[in-house]
């Protein structure tokens, strides 16, 4: 409940003027870290997919996959279904990696499309489980950007401009 009243806070008057300012506060900080993440997988040399910033790290590729996967298991939430990331596991090389990102997105977009906050508020039943739409959207927002964070390092240590430095250099 405290991550969501910061989300309202930091969106201000414009959010207080909104039908929906939970959902358009998550909206606006997804689409960003979306961007940012499809823009990462994309920037970064298929021979850096294997890179490792230390041994026990996982490698480059794995966080794209990783960040593919819990996607689908947030995005499932929202929709208020299983997830089924049974095909990712195993993925290898950035075209198929860059690919299973972009598709993950396309499936997140599909299930935030028609949010608004009584939907996010309303419990849905995955199983034997009772969740609320609005735990897999800031689910997958935090996760997006604690997910980016890690990525941000592998890239500059490969001598590459994360796409938000990139974006705010241009301004």
């Amino acid at each position: 409940m405290k991550t969501i009243c910061l989300l309202l806070l930091s969106y201000g008057a414009a959010l207080a003027q909104s039908q929906n300012p939970l959902t358009d506060a998550v909206m606006a900080r997804y689409k960003t870290i979306r961007q940012n993440l499809i823009e990462s997988a994309e920037a970064m040399p298929e021979d850096a997919y294997s890179f490792r910033l230390t041994p026990p790290q996982r490698p480059f590729g794995e966080w794209i996959g990783h960040t593919a996967m819990g996607n689908y298991n947030y995005c499932a939430m929202i929709k208020g279904q299983p997830a089924d990331t049974h095909a990712l596991h195993g993925l290898e090389g950035k075209a198929a990696l860059s690919k299973a990102l972009t598709q993950s997105f396309e499936f997140c977009d599909s299930a935030l499309k028609d949010m608004d906050d009584r939907k996010a508020l309303t419990e849905v039943t995955i199983g034997d489980k009772k969740v609320y739409p609005v735990q897999g959207m800031i689910g997958l927002v935090s996760s997006g950007n604690e997910h980016y964070g890690n990525i941000v390092g592998y890239m500059r240590s490969k001598g590459i401009t994360p796409p938000s430095s990139a974006r705010a250099t241009k301004k």
